[in-house]
Protein backbone atom coordinates (compact mmCIF):
# COMPACT_ATOMS: atom_id res chain seq x y z
CA UNK A 1 0.00 0.00 0.00
CA UNK A 2 1.26 3.68 -0.26
CA UNK A 3 0.68 6.67 0.93
CA UNK A 4 0.83 10.05 -0.35
CA UNK A 5 0.14 13.48 0.60
CA UNK A 6 0.65 15.75 -2.60
CA UNK A 7 -1.36 15.76 -5.62
CA UNK A 8 2.03 15.49 -7.92
CA UNK A 9 3.28 12.48 -6.13
CA UNK A 10 -0.57 10.60 -6.48
CA UNK A 11 -0.86 11.16 -9.70
CA UNK A 12 2.46 9.78 -10.66
CA UNK A 13 1.74 6.57 -8.88
CA UNK A 14 -2.33 5.98 -10.12
CA UNK A 15 -0.87 5.79 -14.03
CA UNK A 16 0.20 2.34 -13.20
CA UNK A 17 -3.39 1.38 -12.88
CA UNK A 18 -5.71 0.73 -15.70
CA UNK A 19 -9.07 0.72 -13.53
CA UNK A 20 -9.24 2.03 -10.22
CA UNK A 21 -12.08 1.98 -7.49
CA UNK A 22 -11.89 5.31 -5.22
CA UNK A 23 -13.66 5.29 -1.76
CA UNK A 24 -13.64 9.13 -0.16
CA UNK A 25 -14.01 9.31 3.55
CA UNK A 26 -13.07 11.44 6.30
CA UNK A 27 -11.43 9.16 8.14
CA UNK A 28 -12.04 7.18 11.64
CA UNK A 29 -12.62 3.97 9.35
CA UNK A 30 -15.59 1.58 10.31
CA UNK A 31 -16.67 -1.67 8.98
CA UNK A 32 -18.91 0.25 6.53
CA UNK A 33 -15.90 2.20 5.30
CA UNK A 34 -14.41 -1.49 5.20
CA UNK A 35 -16.43 -3.12 3.07
CA UNK A 36 -16.61 -0.15 0.31
CA UNK A 37 -13.12 -0.65 0.19
CA UNK A 38 -13.42 -4.41 -0.32
CA UNK A 39 -16.36 -4.41 -2.59
CA UNK A 40 -14.13 -1.52 -4.41
CA UNK A 41 -11.20 -3.98 -4.64
CA UNK A 42 -13.41 -6.83 -5.88
CA UNK A 43 -14.88 -5.01 -8.38
CA UNK A 44 -11.84 -2.81 -10.21
CA UNK A 45 -8.70 -5.12 -9.05
CA UNK A 46 -7.43 -1.99 -7.62
CA UNK A 47 -8.72 0.32 -5.18
CA UNK A 48 -7.80 3.64 -3.91
CA UNK A 49 -8.94 5.54 -0.49
CA UNK A 50 -8.81 9.06 0.63
CA UNK A 51 -8.39 10.44 4.09
CA UNK A 52 -9.78 14.04 4.51
CA UNK A 53 -12.13 15.84 7.01
CA UNK A 54 -12.96 18.24 4.74
CA UNK A 55 -13.71 21.48 6.23
CA UNK A 56 -15.85 23.33 3.68
CA UNK A 57 -18.73 20.86 4.52
CA UNK A 58 -19.13 21.74 8.14
CA UNK A 59 -20.96 24.70 9.36
CA UNK A 60 -19.81 27.24 11.64
CA UNK A 61 -21.22 25.39 14.86
CA UNK A 62 -20.54 21.96 13.44
CA UNK A 63 -18.24 19.44 14.67
CA UNK A 64 -15.40 20.23 12.26
CA UNK A 65 -12.77 20.76 15.27
CA UNK A 66 -14.06 17.53 17.24
CA UNK A 67 -14.81 14.96 14.03
CA UNK A 68 -12.60 11.97 15.13
CA UNK A 69 -9.25 11.63 13.77
CA UNK A 70 -6.92 8.62 13.88
CA UNK A 71 -4.79 8.40 10.65
CA UNK A 72 -2.95 5.48 11.99
CA UNK A 73 -5.56 3.00 12.98
CA UNK A 74 -7.00 4.06 9.50
CA UNK A 75 -4.13 3.11 7.56
CA UNK A 76 -3.68 0.13 9.63
CA UNK A 77 -7.28 -1.06 8.53
CA UNK A 78 -6.54 0.03 4.87
CA UNK A 79 -3.46 -2.00 4.53
CA UNK A 80 -5.57 -5.17 6.18
CA UNK A 81 -8.95 -4.41 3.60
CA UNK A 82 -6.14 -4.91 0.59
CA UNK A 83 -6.20 -1.04 -0.45
CA UNK A 84 -3.30 -0.21 -3.15
CA UNK A 85 -3.34 4.21 -2.86
CA UNK A 86 -4.31 5.84 0.01
CA UNK A 87 -4.43 9.82 -0.64
CA UNK A 88 -3.99 12.00 2.41
CA UNK A 89 -3.93 15.20 1.98
CA UNK A 90 -3.70 18.82 4.10
CA UNK A 91 -6.10 21.50 3.94
CA UNK A 92 -3.71 22.99 2.25
CA UNK A 93 -3.39 20.76 -0.35
CA UNK A 94 -6.59 20.87 -1.71
CA UNK A 95 -7.73 24.46 -0.65
CA UNK A 96 -4.68 26.23 -1.56
CA UNK A 97 -3.93 29.93 -1.14
CA UNK A 98 -6.55 31.95 -3.07
CA UNK A 99 -8.76 29.53 -3.69
CA UNK A 100 -12.29 30.84 -4.74
CA UNK A 101 -14.17 27.88 -6.38
CA UNK A 102 -17.32 26.05 -5.10
CA UNK A 103 -20.18 24.35 -6.77
CA UNK A 104 -23.56 24.66 -5.92
CA UNK A 105 -26.35 21.71 -6.57
CA UNK A 106 -29.73 22.63 -7.00
CA UNK A 107 -32.61 20.26 -7.05
CA UNK A 108 -32.02 17.09 -4.70
CA UNK A 109 -29.46 19.12 -2.57
CA UNK A 110 -32.27 21.62 -1.74
CA UNK A 111 -34.50 19.60 0.73
CA UNK A 112 -34.00 18.13 4.45
CA UNK A 113 -30.12 18.11 5.12
CA UNK A 114 -29.88 21.02 2.18
CA UNK A 115 -31.98 23.11 4.42
CA UNK A 116 -30.92 22.22 7.99
CA UNK A 117 -26.66 22.03 6.98
CA UNK A 118 -26.57 25.71 4.53
CA UNK A 119 -23.25 25.08 2.34
CA UNK A 120 -22.85 21.53 3.21
CA UNK A 121 -23.98 20.03 0.20
CA UNK A 122 -21.30 22.79 -1.71
CA UNK A 123 -18.46 21.96 0.19
CA UNK A 124 -19.29 18.00 -0.44
CA UNK A 125 -19.52 18.68 -4.23
CA UNK A 126 -16.81 21.07 -4.62
CA UNK A 127 -14.19 18.31 -2.58
CA UNK A 128 -15.68 15.35 -4.26
CA UNK A 129 -14.75 16.56 -7.79
CA UNK A 130 -11.52 17.05 -6.99
CA UNK A 131 -10.81 14.60 -5.77
CA UNK A 132 -12.81 12.95 -8.77
CA UNK A 133 -10.17 14.57 -11.04
CA UNK A 134 -7.14 14.14 -8.71
CA UNK A 135 -7.65 10.06 -8.70
CA UNK A 136 -8.80 9.76 -11.85
CA UNK A 137 -11.76 6.58 -10.67
CA UNK A 138 -13.95 4.43 -13.58
CA UNK A 139 -15.79 3.77 -10.07
CA UNK A 140 -16.43 5.38 -6.66
CA UNK A 141 -17.90 4.14 -3.60
CA UNK A 142 -20.36 5.57 -1.21
CA UNK A 143 -22.89 4.49 1.98
CA UNK A 144 -26.39 4.03 1.24
CA UNK A 145 -26.29 6.24 4.88
CA UNK A 146 -25.81 9.36 3.50
CA UNK A 147 -28.82 9.13 0.63
CA UNK A 148 -29.38 12.52 0.00
CA UNK A 149 -25.49 13.06 -0.33
CA UNK A 150 -25.47 10.05 -2.96
CA UNK A 151 -28.03 11.93 -4.94
CA UNK A 152 -26.25 14.68 -4.57
CA UNK A 153 -22.99 13.29 -6.29
CA UNK A 154 -24.86 11.54 -8.73
CA UNK A 155 -26.56 14.96 -10.00
CA UNK A 156 -23.21 16.63 -10.30
CA UNK A 157 -21.44 13.97 -12.00
CA UNK A 158 -24.30 14.05 -14.59
CA UNK A 159 -24.69 17.57 -14.88
CA UNK A 160 -20.92 18.19 -15.17
CA UNK A 161 -19.87 14.93 -17.76
CA UNK A 162 -17.84 13.20 -15.06
CA UNK A 163 -16.64 9.61 -16.22
CA UNK A 164 -17.02 7.67 -13.23
CA UNK A 165 -20.03 5.25 -12.34
CA UNK A 166 -21.47 5.74 -8.84
CA UNK A 167 -21.88 2.86 -6.89
CA UNK A 168 -24.01 3.11 -3.91
CA UNK A 169 -23.62 -0.01 -1.33
CA UNK A 170 -26.11 -0.92 1.79
CA UNK A 171 -25.72 0.63 5.49
CA UNK A 172 -23.69 -1.21 6.96
CA UNK A 173 -25.15 -1.63 10.73
CA UNK A 174 -24.36 -2.28 14.14
CA UNK A 175 -26.08 -5.89 15.25
CA UNK A 176 -28.60 -3.70 17.03
CA UNK A 177 -29.73 -1.94 13.81
CA UNK A 178 -27.88 1.39 14.76
CA UNK A 179 -26.17 2.95 11.13
CA UNK A 180 -22.52 2.86 11.11
CA UNK A 181 -21.05 5.93 11.42
CA UNK A 182 -17.36 7.65 12.44
CA UNK A 183 -19.33 10.00 15.08
CA UNK A 184 -21.25 6.88 16.86
CA UNK A 185 -17.94 6.83 19.36
CA UNK A 186 -18.96 10.41 20.92
CA UNK A 187 -22.37 9.25 21.97
CA UNK A 188 -22.29 8.88 25.45
CA UNK A 189 -23.70 5.21 27.08
CA UNK A 190 -27.21 6.38 27.42
CA UNK A 191 -27.46 7.71 23.75
CA UNK A 192 -25.83 4.62 22.60
CA UNK A 193 -28.67 2.73 24.05
CA UNK A 194 -30.85 5.12 22.81
CA UNK A 195 -29.72 5.51 19.28
CA UNK A 196 -31.18 2.54 17.68
CA UNK A 197 -34.49 3.84 18.15
CA UNK A 198 -34.42 5.26 14.73
CA UNK A 199 -33.87 2.00 12.58
CA UNK A 200 -37.20 0.89 14.85
CA UNK A 201 -38.71 4.10 13.56
CA UNK A 202 -37.57 3.44 10.32
CA UNK A 203 -38.73 -0.52 10.44
CA UNK A 204 -42.28 0.89 11.88
CA UNK A 205 -42.66 2.92 8.89
CA UNK A 206 -41.98 0.25 6.40
CA UNK A 207 -44.15 -1.96 8.52
CA UNK A 208 -47.28 0.52 7.65
CA UNK A 209 -46.10 1.52 4.16
CA UNK A 210 -46.11 -2.70 3.13
CA UNK A 211 -49.82 -2.53 4.83
CA UNK A 212 -50.72 -0.16 2.46
CA UNK A 213 -50.25 2.92 4.23
CA UNK A 214 -49.59 5.67 1.76
CA UNK A 215 -50.74 9.14 3.70
CA UNK A 216 -47.52 10.61 4.29
CA UNK A 217 -48.81 12.68 7.93
CA UNK A 218 -49.40 8.87 9.23
CA UNK A 219 -45.81 7.46 7.88
CA UNK A 220 -44.57 11.02 9.34
CA UNK A 221 -46.50 10.78 12.75
CA UNK A 222 -45.15 7.20 13.37
CA UNK A 223 -41.54 8.09 13.17
CA UNK A 224 -42.02 10.98 15.09
CA UNK A 225 -44.07 8.77 18.17
CA UNK A 226 -41.36 6.07 17.87
CA UNK A 227 -38.55 8.46 17.90
CA UNK A 228 -39.90 10.73 21.30
CA UNK A 229 -41.13 7.32 23.32
CA UNK A 230 -37.14 6.40 22.79
CA UNK A 231 -36.28 9.89 24.51
CA UNK A 232 -34.81 11.54 21.42
CA UNK A 233 -37.48 14.21 20.64
CA UNK A 234 -34.64 16.76 19.55
CA UNK A 235 -35.43 16.10 15.76
CA UNK A 236 -34.15 17.74 12.74
CA UNK A 237 -36.05 15.69 10.46
CA UNK A 238 -38.80 12.85 10.46
CA UNK A 239 -40.16 12.48 6.75
CA UNK A 240 -41.15 10.37 3.47
CA UNK A 241 -39.78 11.65 0.09
CA UNK A 242 -39.45 10.45 -3.18
CA UNK A 243 -36.51 8.54 -3.55
CA UNK A 244 -35.27 10.27 -6.66
CA UNK A 245 -36.23 14.17 -5.93
CA UNK A 246 -35.72 14.36 -1.92
CA UNK A 247 -39.10 16.45 -2.59
CA UNK A 248 -42.85 14.93 -0.16
CA UNK A 249 -45.49 13.95 -2.05
CA UNK A 250 -48.93 12.99 -0.19
CA UNK A 251 -49.77 10.01 -0.84
CA UNK A 252 -46.52 9.04 -1.38
CA UNK A 253 -45.28 7.24 -4.12
CA UNK A 254 -43.85 3.28 -4.48
CA UNK A 255 -40.11 4.87 -4.34
CA UNK A 256 -40.67 6.15 -0.93
CA UNK A 257 -37.95 6.87 1.32
CA UNK A 258 -37.87 7.56 4.74
CA UNK A 259 -35.16 9.52 6.55
CA UNK A 260 -34.42 10.77 9.93
CA UNK A 261 -32.29 13.29 11.23
CA UNK A 262 -31.59 13.66 15.32
CA UNK A 263 -29.92 15.10 17.76
CA UNK A 264 -28.48 12.38 20.35
CA UNK A 265 -26.46 14.91 22.56
CA UNK A 266 -23.56 16.43 21.35
CA UNK A 267 -24.23 13.36 18.27
CA UNK A 268 -26.17 14.55 14.89
CA UNK A 269 -27.58 10.92 14.18
CA UNK A 270 -29.04 10.05 10.29
CA UNK A 271 -30.38 7.25 9.23
CA UNK A 272 -32.66 6.27 5.86
CA UNK A 273 -34.61 2.97 4.65
CA UNK A 274 -36.38 2.88 1.70
CA UNK A 275 -40.52 1.85 1.97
Amino acid sequence: MQVFETISAFRTARKAYATLGFVPTMGFLHEGHLGLVRRAKAENGAVAVSIFVNPTQFGPNEDYASYPRDPDRDLALLKDAGTDLVFLPTPEILYPSGFATRIEVGGVADELEGQSRPGHFSGVATVVTKLFNIVQPQRAYFGQKDAQQCAVVRRFVADLDIPVEIVVCDIARENDGLARSSRNVRLTPENRQKAPALYQALQEAARLFRSGERNVDVLEGALRVSLIKAGLPDIDYATVVNADTFRREDPCSENALALLAVQAGVVRLIDNMPL
